[in-house]
C-alpha cells in the first residue's frame, strides 16, 4: 500500500507574507556569517529566490525558518567564496559552528535582542551611535570616521571599545528585566 502524503503548498501571497515576517531574523543570521552588508543583500535576493523555486519542499508554515536557513547558509558561503579573493576571512567550520549556534535561538529570543539593542542604541548620543555603528557599515570605518573628526584613530578605537561594553551591559540588564 502505497499511501503518500498530501502535499503543503503555499500560494504567492503566503509564500510573500512568510518571507517578510521573518526577514529580519533571516537578515541578522545572514550578518553572523558575512561580514558585508552588500553580501548580505545578495545572499537574502539570491535566497529568496531559491526559496521559491523550491517552496514545494516546505512541509508547513512553521518549518520556515529553519528551511530558510538551511538554503541562506549556502547562499551565504557562496557569497564569502567571493569575499575571500579580496580578503582573509573565518574558517567554514568556524562559521558552521556559529550559525548552528543561532539556530538554537528562537524567534522570541532574536526579537527580544533586536528590542534591546534598538532601545539601547538609542540612549546613546548621535556621535557614539554612530562610532558604534561604523565598523559594521560597508561604507565608513573607524579610520575613516577619526579623519573625518580629526581625532586620533587609536583614541576612537578605545572609546568604541567602552561604548561596546556599555551597549552590552545595557542589552544584558534589559534582557534580564523582560525575562523576570
Amino acid at each position: 500500500m502505497n499511501e503518500s502524503k498530501p502535499q503543503f503548498d503555499l500560494s504567492e501571497t503566503e509564500f510573500l507574507a512568510l518571507l517578510v515576517k521573518h526577514e529580519p531574523s533571516l537578515r541578522a543570521f545572514a550578518r553572523i556569517l558575512v561580514p558585508d552588508w552588500d553580501l548580505v543583500d545578495e545572499a537574502l535576493q539570491e535566497a529568496s529566490v531559491t526559496m521559491w523555486q523550491k517552496r514545494g519542499q516546505l512541509q508547513s508554515t512553521d518549518g520556515f525558518v529553519p528551511w530558510a536557513k538551511v538554503i541562506l547558509r549556502f547562499k551565504c558561503l557562496k557569497q564569502l567564496e567571493k569575499l575571500r579573493q579580496r580578503r582573509p576571512l573565518l574558517s567554514n567550520e568556524l562559521l558552521e559552528t556559529l550559525a548552528d549556534r543561532d539556530a538554537s535561538r528562537s524567534e522570541i529570543e532574536v526579537t527580544q535582542r533586536g528590542r534591546a539593542l534598538h532601545a539601547c542604541l538609542n540612549q546613546f548620543s548621535a556621535e557614539h551611535r554612530e562610532l558604534l555603528l561604523a565598523p559594521h557599515r560597508s561604507t565608513d570605518s573607524v579610520v575613516k570616521l577619526a579623519q573625518r573628526q580629526k581625532k586620533n584613530p587609536n583614541a576612537l578605537y578605545k572609546l568604541l571599545g567602552r561604548l561596546r561594553e556599555q551597549l552590552i551591559e545595557c542589552i544584558r540588564q534589559r534582557l534580564a528585566t523582560e525575562v523576570s
